[in-house]
């Protein structure tokens, strides 16, 4: 048993096993034509029960594969198991990089895409948008490789882990840049409202943090995309009218030293040692805690972010921090970003899981009307008052039919895909 495996904040011990370390595809493939039950696992930074099973948990971290980038088609493809903050060093020494990044960067490519976790950008779709091929160890141990015109490639890219063990992504790349990254503090909310899209607009990635009390969003990250060497930062504008520049870096979660943050001040440097909120050798966000995020269609941003504000009495006194980004759309079937552009109103909880658990379904009766999606990773309780999932997702059925076509015995399933219905 795995007693000690725990996802990475601690908030969910891992009940399956054995857990086992393959270093080699074929490693992988014998090991799920052997098993009866199998699950992928990455970084493990994820919440709940998604990557965990009753049988043999297969982490990727000593996946031995070689990046290969390919300056032809603009892709690298990576072993499923790498880190983003590790691809984007490799990246950038070659003169490539991303197109975003996460908030953390320690997070593993084929857990990230599968599970449809962004950065911020009114013009960045999440990282799963950038995936042009996946190869895919499937329930009878076999290796399938999906391309580009692959018509299966968007309902198995954020697949929640259903299809089999991803050992291999292709993702698109363009040329490095850099980017420069100022913060600013308590801009009145009556703003920030009122000029909503032209503040998400204002620069490559915006994040409002807040703990949606009082007048004023606590901080502003603007993060602008430098090109050229003449570059200078861009006037504050009526976008931040009332709020008041950061006299020094500072930490979105009050308290922790910002130390463990990505450089700020309007200093350009590299993509990816900017577009991350934190740096890779240090402790992610707060460490200790529970996270959840709901994503809504972008018309309604403003109308969810009031009426999240209506209810700050109950979320409030179990937060750290809350996060209000902007996530461009793709088609990918279960996508929290399919179909068009959406804003993510992210909550990072104290490690008060039952009190947090309760307060779930108040939050989610709240965004409903918005039709608000959950991040798959976070911590959720279902599809929201009224609401199925086929009611917030299109290709629900279609996604559902690829995972009973592809794993007919449920070799990859768990209790958190029949939870959700995505198995039966």
């Amino acid at each position: 048993m795995t007693d000690a495996l725990t996802t990475w904040a601690g908030s969910h011990t891992f009940r399956g096993g054995p857990v086992v370390h393959p270093e080699t595809v074929d490693e992988v493939a014998a090991l799920v034509a052997d098993a009866r039950h199998v699950r992928a696992l990455g970084s493990r930074h994820s919440f709940h029960d998604l990557a965990d099973g009753p049988g043999t948990l297969v982490v990727l971290d000593r996946l031995d594969v070689p990046t290969v980038i390919d300056p032809d088609a603009a892709t690298v493809t990576v072993g499923g198991g790498v880190r983003y903050g590790e691809l984007a060093r490799d990246l950038h020494a070659a003169g490539w990089a991303l197109h975003t990044m996460a908030s953390l960067p320690h997070i593993a490519v084929a857990g990230t895409v599968a599970t449809a976790t962004h950065g911020s950008g009114v013009t960045a779709p999440n990282l799963s948008a950038a995936v042009r091929g996946l190869e895919i160890v499937g329930a009878g141990g076999e290796v399938r490789t999906l391309g580009p015109e692959d018509p299966e490639l968007a309902g198995s890219v954020v697949a929640l882990g259903g299809l089999g063990v991803v050992t291999r992504v292709t993702l698109a790349i363009q040329p490095t840049y850099d980017v420069a990254q100022e913060v600013w503090l308590d801009l009145p909310w009556r703003t920030a409202l009122e000029r909503f899209d032209a503040l998400m607009s204002s620069a490559y990635s915006v994040s409002l943090f807040t703990d949606w009390i009082g007048d004023a969003v606590g901080q502003v990250w603007r993060k602008h995309r430098v090109d050229g060497d003449a570059w200078t930062l861009p006037e504050a504008g009526d976008v931040l009218a009332g709020a008041r520049p950061a006299p020094g870096p500072v930490h979105p979660v009050p308290g922790p030293d910002p130390e463990a943050c990505t450089q700020q001040g309007g200093v350009p440097g590299p993509w990816h040692e900017r577009l991350p909120h934190f740096r890779l050798d240090f402790t992610p966000s707060a460490g200790a805690e529970l996270q959840s995020e709901w994503l809504v269609p972008r018309q309604h941003a403003v109308a969810a972010i009031e009426a999240l504000r209506g209810i700050a009495h109950v979320t409030s006194p179990l937060l750290l921090v809350s996060e209000i980004r902007t996530v461009a759309g793709d088609d990918l079937w279960l996508s929290t970003a399919h179909g068009g552009d959406r804003v993510a109103l992210h909550f990072t909880w104290k490690p008060l899981r039952a009190e947090v658990d309760a307060a779930l379904p108040v939050i989610e009766e709240t965004l409903a009307p918005f039709d608000a999606r959950p991040h798959w990773g976070k911590l959720f309780s279902g599809p929201g008052l009224d609401r199925t999932w086929q009611d917030l997702y299109p290709r629900w059925d279609d996604a559902r039919a690829l995972l009973g076509r592809r794993d007919p015995e449920g070799r990859f399933g768990n209790d958190f895909l029949r939870r959700v219905g995505l198995r039966s």
